[in-house]
């Protein structure tokens, strides 16, 4: 028998599913990055898509950072 109120968990892991355009912009920036050899354009791409990735973001999720972007492009190279 349960006693008292049922607590229902509010965290979700459910992944956000984003728009294909945005989908496309993402893959096109981080293959821009990938071959930029410039640091500081590398940062204009990555700021850019940290832009639009904020955009979709959930009120209660952890904030993005530039270096969150960067490392999003890192591990997802071998990927596109």
């Amino acid at each position: 028998m349960i006693i008292g109120p049922l607590i229902f968990r509010v965290i979700s892991n459910n992944p956000i599913e984003l728009p294909p355009n945005i989908v496309r912009a993402f893959i096109r920036n981080m293959r821009a990055f990938l071959t930029e050899p410039n640091a500081i354009k590398r940062d204009e791409i990555a700021a850019r898509q940290l832009h639009a990735l904020q955009a979709f973001q959930r009120p209660r999720e952890k904030k993005l950072r530039l270096a969150d972007v960067k490392q999003m492009f890192l591990q997802m190279k071998d990927h596109a």
